[in-house]
C-alpha cells in the first residue's frame, strides 16, 4: 500500500515519484536542531523531506561546513555512506521541525533487487541527488558569492527565516562577515 502523502505544490519531482510507486514509506518527524545522523557514523536511511529543511556538514578543524542545503521534496542524508554502508565524516540535522518519509537501507536493498518500483526509486533518487549536486558544483564555479545567494533567494524566498545565516553563508563558502555585506548591498 503506497502511505506517501498528498503532495504540496512546492514539492519536487521525488515526492511525485513516490506517489506513483507502491512503496511502503515509514514517516518520522524531527525537533529543530536535532542532529539525525552524527559524524563517522553510517546512514542507515534514506529520506524524502516532506515539510522542513535540514542541512547535511562537514567539521573542518573547528568548523562546521554546510555542504547542502534541503528542503520540501528533497532526497536527503548521507547518500554516500547509505550506498556503501560505510561510516563517512558527514553528519545531519535540521533547521526546523521537519517530517520526513524515509526507507532502512535492508529495505532499499529489497526493493531494487525484487521489484521494478525499487529500481524507479534508486534510479529516481540517483538522479536527483547527481543533478542537484552538479548544478551546486556548476554554480560554485561559474558564479559569484552574490549570485549564488540571489539564487538561493529565488529558489528558497524565506530561506532567511528557515536556515541560520551561518550556515547560508558556509553553504555559499564565503564567511559570515561578506555574506552581510551581501544582504546590506542587495537589500
Amino acid at each position: 500500500m503506497n502511505r506517501t502523502p498528498d503532495t504540496d505544490s512546492c514539492c519536487h519531482a521525488s515526492v511525485s515519484i513516490l506517489n506513483d510507486l507502491d512503496i511502503d514509506f515509514k514517516r518520522k518527524t524531527f525537533k529543530k536542531n536535532e542532529e539525525i545522523k552524527l559524524p563517522h557514523t553510517i546512514e542507515k536511511h534514506l529520506y524524502i523531506i516532506l515539510r522542513g529543511a535540514a542541512g547535511i556538514f562537514v567539521w573542518n578543524k573547528k568548523n562546521p561546513i554546510c555542504i547542502d542545503l534541503c528542503f520540501e521534496g528533497d532526497f536527503f542524508g548521507d547518500y554516500m555512506s547509505f550506498l556503501t554502508q560505510q561510516p563517512s565524516p558527514l553528519y545531519t540535522m535540521c533547521f526546523e521541525t521537519t517530517e520526513m518519509l524515509y526507507i532502512h537501507h535492508a529495505d532499499f536493498v529489497n526493493l531494487i533487487n525484487g521489484s521494478e518500483q525499487g529500481e524507479k526509486l534508486a534510479r529516481a533518487a540517483a538522479e536527483n541527488l547527481f543533478i542537484h549536486k552538479q548544478k551546486q558544483q556548476l554554480d560554485i564555479l561559474t558564479q559569484t558569492a552574490e549570485e549564488r545567494y540571489k539564487l538561493l533567494l529565488k529558489k528558497q524566498p524565506h530561506i532567511i527565516q528557515r536556515v541560520p545565516l551561518k550556515h547560508i553563508a558556509s553553504y555559499l563558502g564565503i564567511n559570515p562577515v561578506s555574506l552581510s555585506r551581501i544582504r546590506k548591498k542587495i537589500f
